[in-house]
């Protein structure tokens, strides 16, 4: 039933790219009022608030270990007002989700698994009476990078109905998208990978209990291949990999996730490659070697990104403050044709891969639309490679084809069912093949 959320994709924004921990008001509704004017009409939706809402103080990528955080009578986090001023007198995200809705847009919240700590250590209600944040605590389930919260027992009394209050709270909010965080990753938790499998399906039993459609997102991986079954039976998209960021070697590395991934990609499950760290990053980090700077991909290397993640149907998150897109950043976000492939192509496969040792040669990607074949081809070498391409390799029937080049929007000459393309270093062409 959950997977009719997200039968394409889900394609969006989210804060954290640009100002980590310590987004606010204004800055939510004004790339939403960017998104409405410019994405919109191109397929793009969610406007995502990133972790720390609850905190006060928060300012930037570091967290603020063990401060005092906004929460409700119930053990549950709320908003901070000094942050979001519209969500004072417990109104909490509802008149965000408001304006963004009025906007035709959707609205998204981050969330950490299980209880706030100062809830347990306080030892405050819950919405079960007569059992107390401690009493549903599982104290040594704890996220090491975030101090925030404690795991809950699933085996607790009043643990589910713990779960099944929060998320009636986000659907009075009218919230469509919850990213949870601490929950897919295995490399925290060598020990015991996966460990919060029994919470991941609390989440999901809270989300059908709750009255409203909302899309769950898990964070923050390398979520296992071998649990896709799991994981697809409870989310909408899990991350593949930990935080992304602007740097050739994650983005390399990205090629062989996918392939991993590639057999379990479908409509309303996703293996998802994270954030798109594009345009203006950072902007509240405090060191100045990655403070408020423009997205250190070459333009072919963000060609590559957007490419990859395109064929092998990835999320799409925009990371960077989008009032500052330039012109370039602008017309990767909306090119039709890749989202159009995006949405409705099916089977990518990574269809060869030839490279020497240091990881520097050519990679392809197939993948089939509607009544037509798309190919990408990747130059992961630091010189310019001429990568040859036989059409008959996809086979599509008849003796003539056309080849559109998708990123420049126009034919490209094919011969005898060949075609070659020159491609940049790190660089990606991207191809729709049709029968004349």
């Amino acid at each position: 039933m959950h997977k009719k959320f997200a039968l394409t994709p889900p394609m969006g924004w989210n804060s954290w790219d640009c100002y980590g921990a310590a987004v606010n008001e204004e800055q939510l509704l004004a790339n939403a009022d960017y998104m409405a004017k410019n994405l919109k009409d191109y397929g793009w939706e969610y406007v995502v608030c990133d972790i720390q809402w609850s905190e006060p103080t928060a300012d930037g990528y570091a967290y603020h270990n063990f401060v005092p955080l906004y929460m409700d009578e119930y053990s549950r986090l709320i908003p901070s007002p000094e942050r979001f001023p519209s969500s004072a007198g417990g109104k909490g995200f509802k008149p965000i989700a408001d304006y963004v809705h009025s906007l035709g847009l959707k609205f998204g919240i981050h969330i950490m698994r299980g209880i706030p700590r100062q809830a347990v250590h306080q030892n405050t209600n819950t919405i079960t009476e007569g059992i107390t944040a401690r009493d549903i605590a599982q104290q040594y389930s704890i996220c090491p990078w975030n101090a925030d919260m404690y795991g809950v027992n699933p085996d607790a009394k009043g643990a589910q109905e713990y779960y099944d209050s929060l998320f009636k709270l986000y659907a009075s909010w009218d919230v469509d998208y919850i990213k949870c965080d601490d929950i897919a990753n295995t490399e925290f938790l060598k020990d015991n990978p996966y460990s919060a499998r029994r919470e991941i399906e609390m989440l999901r039993k809270a989300i059908d209990n709750c009255g409203r459609d909302m899309v769950l997102s898990l964070s923050p991986g390398p979520a296992p291949v071998w649990e896709h079954e799991h994981l697809a039976a409870n989310a909408n998209l899990w991350r593949m990999t930990g935080d992304f960021w602007d740097e050739w070697s994650k983005l390399y590395a990205m090629f062989e996730r996918c392939y991993a991934w590639q057999e379990y990609v479908q409509p309303g499950a996703w293996p998802d490659c994270d954030m798109l760290p594009l345009g203006r990053l950072q902007l509240t980090e405090k060191d100045p070697k990655y403070k408020n700077r423009y997205t250190r991909f070459t333009h072919d290397e963000q060609i590559t990104m957007m490419t990859l993640w395109g064929i092998f149907r990835s999320p799409l998150m925009m990371g960077g403050e989008m009032r500052e897109n330039d012109e370039f950043t602008l017309s990767l976000l909306q090119n039709r044709e890749l989202i159009d492939m995006l949405k409705n192509s099916s089977g990518a496969r990574q269809f060869k891969r030839e490279e020497t040792d240091d990881g520097k040669g050519e990679i392809i990607w197939t993948s089939k639309g509607e009544n037509c074949k798309y190919v990408a081809l990747f130059n992961t070498d630091d010189e310019v490679r001429e990568i040859v391409f036989d059409v008959t390799d996809v086979t599509i029937g008849g003796i003539e084809y056309s080849v559109w080049d998708m990123w420049k929007h126009e034919e490209h000459a094919v011969t005898s069912g060949k075609f070659s393309a020159e491609v940049n270093p790190h660089g990606a062409r991207l191809f729709k093949i049709k029968v004349k």
